[in-house]
């Protein structure tokens, strides 16, 4: 078995303790590790942070890399919650949207790439990275960077831990010096990164041990165990399509290099929506006719984007699909897995009619 929790930098932050839910064995072993008491409270995932941030008890929102504005469901709503912030603050390598919809006070914190050399005190730094495969291995910037005046990210997050916690004593300065000293950290203080700085050193880095692979399974009975649950009726209602977003061959999460799509033969165009020739059909659309996409939340409330083009495509009838971050303002916040909380950006219960003409005539 392989866990594959989505991009590999989310894998690997999960595998290092980054988690709105952290069980108590692992808070008891980062304090120990750290010298320090760590907070038990749980935390906010992304549904929740936009809720508490409209209701007042977000303040202040730092972004590390990404794009949270366009990122996230239900754009306007997402919007509206950055502005009430007072201060929000992004540690980027590049501009994006996230910058221009900010708090009441904002700040933009540009850094080191990781294509680009990291030196600090000790040297020539290295960072850690973990693969889906959970193999861990480390990344040397090999590019002069940008400009000599940006931080690394460690240096901006200690940085911002010593003028928040002017008596911390954490060797915030320490770590930054010399990156190995945040591994040997690491290595106390989570599962299967014992010997950290020799092990990613090797070769080919090392993979983290998973039980399960080794056929040890930490269950009740000590085997294997299924389970199953049941499957919710997801067949559309009649003139409604279950819609999906997705990314595009030229994009990286929302980045998006060019408008073309070589995995679908799209080019210069990211404002559609992909149909079954049939559902097209049903619904008096035609090739790259210009349509409206209506969504219908779970509380009702509707959302709409207008002026797409259809795109005839081979996908089962009843389903249809487009890009994100274009159509996640179809998503309502709302509307989440009751089992993760994750947007229910896959399953949007839309209609999609053709736009009317300028002429005022469908």
């Amino acid at each position: 078995p392989c866990p594959i929790r989505g991009h590999s930098n989310v894998q690997g932050n999960r595998t290092c303790g980054i988690d709105h839910r952290p069980t108590e064995e692992f808070l008891n072993r980062l304090a120990e590790a750290c010298g320090i008491d760590p907070p038990r409270e749980e935390g906010l995932d992304t549904v929740r942070t936009i809720e508490a941030m409209h209701q007042g008890r977000v303040k202040v929102f730092i972004g590390m890399g990404g794009n949270f504005a366009m990122a996230a469901p239900d754009t306007p709503y997402t919007f509206e919650g950055l502005r009430q912030c007072e201060l929000t603050a992004h540690v980027s390598t590049k501009l994006n949207r996230s910058h221009l919809v900010h708090g009441k006070k904002a700040l933009i914190l540009p850094c080191l790439g990781r294509t680009e050399k990291d030196h600090q005190r000790a040297g020539l730094q290295s960072t850690s990275v973990e693969d889906s495969m959970s193999m861990v291995h480390l990344s040397l910037g090999m590019k002069r960077p940008a400009s000599p005046h940006l931080f690394s990210e460690p240096a901006i997050i200690a940085g911002i831990a010593r003028a928040t916690l002017p008596h911390s004593t954490t060797p915030w300065e320490k770590y930054v010096e010399d990156y190995d000293r945040i591994r040997d950290t690491m290595a106390s203080a989570l599962d299967g990164f014992e010997d950290f700085n020799r092990r990613v050193r090797l070769p080919l880095g090392f993979r983290i041990c998973q039980p399960a692979r080794e056929l040890v399974f930490l269950t009740p009975s000590g085997r294997a165990e299924f389970s199953s649950a049941p499957l919710p009726d997801v067949v559309p209602a009649p003139g409604t399509l279950t819609l999906g977003t997705m990314r595009s061959h030229d994009q990286w999460n929302t980045t998006i290099y060019s408008s073309d799509d070589r995995y679908r033969g799209v080019k210069n165009l990211r404002t559609l929506v992909f149909m079954n020739t049939a559902d097209m059909r049903a619904r008096g659309i035609k090739e790259l006719d210009l349509v409206d996409i209506t969504s219908t939340a779970k509380d009702g409330s509707q959302r709409s984007v207008r002026g797409y083009r259809a795109i005839a495509y081979d996908i089962p009838p009843g389903s249809a699909a487009g890009y994100m971050p274009e159509l996640n303002v179809l998503c309502a916040a709302s509307d989440y897995s009751l089992q993760s909380d994750q947007p229910l950006m896959k399953h949007l219960k839309v209609e999609v009619v053709p736009s009317p003409r300028t002429d005022g005539t469908m």
